[in-house]
């Protein structure tokens, strides 16, 4: 049985290896059931042993940093990975190059590179995630993404065998890119100009007070709910909600951001049941208001 194979796994392991592990605590939105198994690996090593062992046999979840994803009640039925410690270093290379574990968060990217005098990182001091997170789903804000900084990306497969990819070969889009979705991200190289760390901070405190007066913050919500709908209308998707759906509009605790429509919260013990229901209600609402589909930016896991 695998269980007994994980069982025996774990007694080797570096990292901590968890049966039945809530997963409430690990997203934002404080929503979920158990992952039948929970594995931080600490190192590459206890990754890569990880794999070769158990990663095409397995349903394998890579959990960053939780800030947009949606996790069922039931929980997940397999592994769920978080990477440790040792995948958070980040350091400079020479010409203005940074490289940041995947498990770095990217407001402590963006102040690395301006504590070191390095500019154009400055906008992921405004996305709530992890590096790997946002390599996945080509995150940003304010008008730049991760497509325009990226170097190239270190990944591992399921069999455990490292690579490096250059951005030049990857295709990205909003919100996405044509990386396997098996891979499992290590670290990334950005590239940064000069600029002076004081200038730097200054410009991240704009764009810092620019967020605060449109998203809500210290609340249990997964960031944007919904991607823009670039294809069908030029129009932002919250200013589609609004125009949709009534801004009181909750189901249990599960409820529409008073700062901002397509941020969803939960107010406090909303489940994902809950959750689901707003998000539905919220897309049927705006098919029927103006005919255009939306796609969900976060992730349903389970």
């Amino acid at each position: 049985m695998l269980v007994d194979s994980l069982k025996k796994f774990s007694e080797q392991a570096n990292g901590k290896l968890i049966f039945d592990y809530d997963l409430k605590k690990t997203n934002w939105f404080n929503i979920g059931g158990n992952a039948k198994v929970f594995f931080k690996p600490e190192n590459l090593k206890d990754l890569v042993n990880f794999l070769k062992n158990f990663g095409n046999k397995e349903k394998i979840f890579i959990l960053g940093a939780g800030s947009n994803v949606l996790i069922k009640d039931q929980g997940f039925d397999g592994v769920v990975v978080k990477l440790g410690k040792d995948f958070s270093n980040i350091s400079i290379l020479t010409n203005k190059t940074i490289i940041a574990g995947s498990a770095s968060i990217d407001k402590k990217v963006a102040e690395f590179a301006s504590e070191n005098n390095i500019g154009g990182l400055e906008f992921l001091s405004c996305i709530p995630g992890s590096i790997g997170g946002g390599i996945r789903m080509n995150s940003g804000c304010f008008g730049e993404e991760f497509k325009d900084i990226l170097l190239s990306v270190q990944a591992v497969d399921r069999k455990g065998k490292v690579l490096t990819i250059p951005s030049s070969r990857i295709k990205f889009e909003y919100r996405t890119n044509d990386l396997p979705r098996d891979l499992i991200f290590l670290s990334a190289s950005f590239k940064g100009n000069f600029k002076n760390k004081d200038i730097a901070k200054k410009d991240m405190e704009i764009l810092k007070n620019k967020k605060e007066k449109t998203q809500p913050a210290r609340v249990k919500t997964g960031g944007s709910t919904f991607k823009n709908p670039i294809t069908q209308t030029k129009e932002k998707v919250w200013k589609l909600i609004k125009s949709s759906v009534q801004a009181n509009t909750s189901f249990g605790d599960a409820a529409i951001s008073e700062k901002h429509s397509n941020f969803f919260v939960n107010k406090n013990n909303a489940t994902y049941e809950d959750m689901k229901k707003l998000i539905d209600f919220v897309r049927n609402s705006v098919r029927e208001k103006t005919g255009i589909n939306l796609d969900l930016e976060i992730e349903i896991v389970g």
